[in-house]
């Protein structure tokens, strides 16, 4: 793909996220352009531990916290057509899209 849009997706909701990428696709595929992905990263992880007894007195029992960050990236061939597609597109409130054209 010599010029391309990449478009990376983020969010804490994996079902909505695995649904929007699943719409880019079908609308880069109706369109007739090139498509590549959705290609998972790796999901990042944020750990927090707290204490329960708010004194520190007592037995020593802990809560344990992890919000899971997933990620998703296409590379879409950027055509006047997909990509007006693209901006019509309802995406989540929790999921965030990025849009990045390139060429390699």
């Amino acid at each position: 793909m010599p010029q391309y849009a990449r478009i990376k997706l983020t969010s804490t909701n994996l079902k909505e996220l695995e649904k929007v990428a699943k719409d880019i696709r079908e609308i880069a595929l109706k369109t007739g352009v090139k498509v590549r992905g959705p290609q998972p990263l790796p999901t990042k992880k944020l750990k927090i531990t707290t204490r329960k007894a708010p004194t520190g007195e007592g037995s020593h029992t802990f809560d344990h916290w992890q919000l899971r960050i997933h990620r998703r990236i296409l590379d879409v061939q950027p055509d006047d057509r997909t990509m007006r597609q693209l901006t019509r597109l309802k995406i989540p409130d929790d999921v965030k899209m990025e849009v990045i054209l390139t060429s390699s």
